[in-house]
This record gives structure tokens, sequence and C-alpha cells, in this order.
């Protein structure tokens, strides 16, 4: 069992109330958690979270544990699209024998987890596991030989003197999708110096404009906002909210400038 408030005083009520029911054995401060390493220096105030052994026992698992490595996640020349699936019965039955898929689930949790950076790669990959073809297993490979090459990759976490409690990042594509003409929305939400909250997705609708497409990652972004704002609030943290109003003004004038930011 994991707890998690926001003072040590209130981890040893909840341990005193546990024992009045409950044994209980006290294992201390986590140092893993669903195959995540965690490491604190309290002294220093920061936080680890890292996936090194899970990487390494999945570049292992899929015998790619003595590649060589590359510094893409995905190779930029590739387009991945649908018809690079198998369009016979035969190339249907070479792919039969291919873990595609559970690879792609391996480095599902991966990214979910502590690899921010892979978001995107996995979330096209996944696009095509109900009929992988063999372009779609060399881009598998090509992530996992990144993976080799990153392995000291981890989530740091350290106090900071900003005055937001948040900070957030936003973009999208349009029609980046070739099989569709979707957009991708991605965010990630930083809380001091470490991010904790991420994600790379296809749009549900299919944009007619680039502004649109952004405007609809903002509104994706902004809802993961307001989730974390109640996560935190259960813990105890105090919020201001500004007006929707000047919220709204806010985002209208910003957005240009943050667009003109990003395509330069």
């Amino acid at each position: 069992m994991t707890i998690a408030v926001k003072s040590s005083q209130d981890v040893q009520k909840i341990k005193d109330d546990l024992r009045m029911h409950f044994k209980l054995q006290d294992l201390g401060p986590t140092s893993w958690l669903l195959g995540v390493e965690i490491k604190q220096d309290c002294p220093r105030r920061i936080l680890t979270l890292s996936q090194c052994q899970y990487t390494l026992d999945l570049l292992d698992h899929f015998s790619m544990a003595d590649c060589n490595s590359v510094t893409t996640p995905l190779d930029p020349s590739v387009k991945l699209s649908s018809s690079m699936s198998p369009q016979t019965p035969t190339e249907v039955e070479s792919m039969c024998s291919i873990p595609y898929t559970q690879a792609v689930g391996a480095l599902m949790y991966l990214a979910i987890a502590t690899r921010p950076d892979i978001a995107y790669s996995v979330s096209v990959l996944a696009r095509f596991s109900k009929n992988p073809g063999l372009q779609h297993w060399k881009a598998v490979k090509h992530l996992l030989r990144y993976l080799k090459g990153t392995l000291d990759f981890k989530l740091t976490y350290s106090s900071t003197c900003s005055l937001s409690l948040f900070t957030t990042y936003t973009d999208a594509d349009h029609g980046g999708n070739p099989d569709n003409g979707r957009s991708t929305s991605g965010y990630i939400v930083k809380m001091g110096t470490g991010t904790i909250s991420w994600s790379s997705k296809l749009q549900g609708i299919v944009t007619l404009s680039t502004t649109e497409a952004e405007y609809a990652a903002v509104t994706t972004a902004g809802q993961e906002i307001l989730l974390l704002h109640n996560l935190l609030s259960e813990f105890g943290y105090k919020f201001k909210l500004l007006p929707l109003s000047t919220l709204i003004t806010t985002q209208l004038y910003q957005l240009p400038r943050i667009q003109s930011i990003m395509d330069a």
C-alpha cells in the first residue's frame, strides 16, 4: 500500500489509524512501485523516477539487448501509414510470428509511466496494432534502439521559485495522419521542475485549419489542468481561480504569440 498525502504528519496519522484495525509492517519510503524506481534525496529536496531496469528487461525480451542505439524515437524519413500493412495472405502469415502487439503494449506502459519523450512514437505505432506490417515492425525496433541509448533518462522533481503551480506546453500538427487526415494533439504539464502529465493522441475530429487544430489541443490540455487542480485540492492545496472571462481573454491574446514561437 502506498500513501500519498501533503505532510509527514498526515502519513503517520494514517498509519496509526490503520494499526488500530490491522497488523501492519512499515516498509518505509517507497523505492519501487509497479516497475518504477523511486529515489528520494530529502536534504536536497529531489525526487527521481526512472524505469531503467524495466527498459533493460524489455530490450532483452525482444532480443535487442545488444543493438546499436539511435538518436530519434522514429525515423524522420519514414511516414508510417496503413498502406504498409500486409496486403496478401502470405504477408499476413509472415507477420503472425512477430510480437508486434506485445512490444507496443510494453512500450505503451513505458511511455505512460516515465518517458514522455516516446509518447508520440508509441501513439503512432499503436494505430497499426490490428494489422501491422514489416515497416511498422522496423519502426518498433528503431524505437527500441532509441531506448538503448537513453537508458539513463529519468524524471526529476525539485523545488522551484516559480509563482505558478503548473507550467503547460501544448501543440498540434494539422492533418498529420495520412490515413484519415486527423491532427495529433500533444501536451505536457510540469509541476516545479518535473513533468507530471503528458499526452500525444489523435484528435477526435478532422480540423479544417491549423488554428482549429491548435484550439482543440489547448482544450485537451485545459481539461487535464482542471483534473490536476481537483486532485491537488484533495491533497489540501489551495487555488485562486481567475474569472472565466479573464481566462478566455488571456487565451485569445496569447495563442497567436505561442503559435508564432512554435512555428519559428
